[in-house]
């Protein structure tokens, strides 16, 4: 029942696959590149995520088109993993950081790559349809300190609440089955 929730609360992200005015997504993109796991670094607080350490997502071509996304975090008040499935396809130009996912059914929410590292792929600040969903991934479960910071100042240059982030715990990384 709890991971229903946990989908329905994703659901509610699926509202709208708009961008923040002001905020463009990343050109020059390439999927290929951008596939695998990723450690969430920080995000705004959600209700749908609220609690979870040990957050990341994987990210996968499907073999019917687009993409598998599969989020995963650790429930540490309960003692167990959450997990969410869903797909992904983009919005326009393949070039484009821009895409809509879904996890629930018919309904998409926005995944906009706002700020990459595109020479190595190494880190992403991808946002929603509002100023209420930021995140900052990485491929590693920590980020250098610098480019974090940089991609703070990033997001805050663009309107986001900087100050609320939350840093979800990584460690020890034994209990990642």
């Amino acid at each position: 029942m709890k991971s229903w929730l946990w989908l329905g609360g994703l659901a509610l992200l699926a509202g709208c696959t708009g961008i923040p005015r002001g905020v463009e997504p990343v050109s020059g993109f390439e999927l290929e590149r951008y596939l695998g796991h990723w450690y969430e670094i920080a995000r705004l607080d959600h209700r749908f995520e609220r609690g979870l350490d040990k957050v990341s997502a994987h990210y996968a071509l499907r073999p019917q088109g687009g993409v598998s996304v599969i989020n995963r975090g650790y429930a540490t008040a309960a003692g167990q993993w959450k997990e969410a499935r869903g797909r992904a396809f983009f919005i326009g130009d393949p070039s484009v950081g821009r895409l809509k996912v879904s996890f629930f059914g018919p309904f998409f929410g926005s995944y906009n790559i706002i700020a990459l590292d595109q020479e190595n792929y190494e880190y992403a600040l991808v946002c929603g349809a509002s100023r209420k969903y930021l995140w900052i991934l990485a491929r590693r479960p920590d980020l250098d300190p610098a480019k974090l910071g940089a991609l703070i100042v990033r997001a805050t240059e663009l309107g986001f609440a900087t100050d609320e982030l939350i840093f979800p715990r990584h460690q020890p990384l034994t209990d990642l089955h």
